[in-house]
């Protein structure tokens, strides 16, 4: 398509917006993938070219979280290469499987996701993470796997479902979200780099994106740093319930309309 100013202006704004979301709790692909589609890049090319502006952005923002000291650099120095090669797995079938597969599954999972967070008043409010016994890290290491395929499959709430599996072994909510976005980078590098190979990425459109994007995580990752804890909570628990609504709402749609 013709790329102007105008909708490259708007695509620029909504990209820093969403980085600035995905920095702090993921989520951020629920705001740029809608914003490309309405400004009518097809639907490949908008997975795609918003993996180019996602792995920019979680890439800055884990950057900020590791020099603020709020990743743990020996674990996910070991899930790194897991979350990179299920993400390119998840991309590959995505080209034949349609993501209305995974949609009613994902609405659940965000569900008590949500429902846990808010019954758990104390819950990441105070790192207690010990070393975890082997079944437990063999369970941890396959949800992450999972989260990663999950990721290059269909990508909505990735930095969310990261999070939580971070919160559930024992980090606190800023440095769940420093080591997530690490594992998110992995996960955004994987399919970029297979949405590359099959095409679908827009070069000219996503550079614009790429450095918003960079601006965007930046700042979402300092403001998150410097608010603490209870901020990210409250924004976790926020974006996690519009993501619930927004995939419930494209699911059923085609059963109301």
């Amino acid at each position: 398509m013709e790329l102007d100013i105008t909708i490259i202006l708007i695509a620029v704004a909504f990209a820093f917006l969403a980085a600035f979301i995905d920095a702090v709790v993921g989520g951020g692909g629920l705001i740029l993938i809608p914003a490309l589609l309405a400004l009518g890049i097809t639907p490949a090319t908008a997975l795609g070219t918003n993996k180019m502006a996602s792995a920019a952005g979680s890439f800055t923002s884990a950057l900020r979280f590791v020099r603020a000291k709020k990743v743990d650099l020996p674990i996910v120095s070991k899930l790194f290469p897991l979350s990179f090669l299920t993400a390119i797995g998840g991309t590959s079938l995505a080209v034949f499987l349609p993501a209305e597969v995974l949609k009613p599954i994902v609405i659940l999972i965000l569900a008590g996701v949500l429902c846990y967070t808010l019954l758990k008043k104390d819950w990441g409010a105070t790192r207690t993470y010990t070393k975890l016994t082997t079944i437990k890290a063999l369970l941890f290491v396959l949800l992450i796997m999972l989260i990663g395929f999950y990721d290059g499959f269909l990508g909505g709430g990735t930095g969310s479902f990261l999070m939580f599996a971070l919160l559930i072994v024992g980090f606190d909510f800023l440095s769940a979200a420093g080591n997530a976005k690490v594992l998110n980078f992995a996960s955004n590098l994987g399919a970029l780099l297979m949405f590359m190979y099959l095409g679908h990425v827009d070069y000219i459109l996503g550079f614009f994106l790429l450095i918003s994007s960079i601006v965007g995580a930046y700042t979402g990752a300092q403001f998150a740093i410097r608010k603490g804890v209870s901020f990210v909570k409250v924004l976790f628990v926020c974006v996690t319930l519009v993501l619930i609504l927004k995939n419930a709402f494209d699911y059923f749609k085609d059963f109301i309309l």
